[in-house]
């Protein structure tokens, strides 16, 4: 992807409201310099914070709906990742209903 895709897609999340004026502003100073900025802890504790189940996205609960948004993954990719891990390790239906319940919904 180029650069100016980038910073369109960028604007484009800004302007939905999936970015803050601080977060779109330093996403783009960091693609125009062109280094990867370290991940502070600040970061991250508002990331986990901006984490909602999706009430538009959802098949059941809105879980990888939410995570596609949080994460920028698409969700079809978080439901494939959930049935690989009920098939191959069988957990996944007890994080999807974890998450489902202790995740607020938007």
């Amino acid at each position: 992807m180029s650069v100016s895709e980038e910073l369109k897609r960028l604007h484009e999340l800004h302007q939905a409201g999936a970015l803050t004026d601080a977060e779109f502003e330093q996403a783009k100073a960091k693609l125009l310099s062109g280094g990867a900025a370290p991940v502070r802890d600040e970061d991250l504790k508002s990331d986990l914070g901006r984490l909602r189940r999706s009430t538009t996205d959802r098949w059941l609960g809105g879980v990888c709906g939410g995570l596609a948004k949080a994460t920028g993954l698409e969700s079809w990719v978080w439901r494939l990742i959930f049935v690989l891990a009920v098939v191959c390790l069988g957990t996944g239906v007890l994080v999807y209903l974890l998450m489902w319940i202790f995740i607020p919904e938007e």
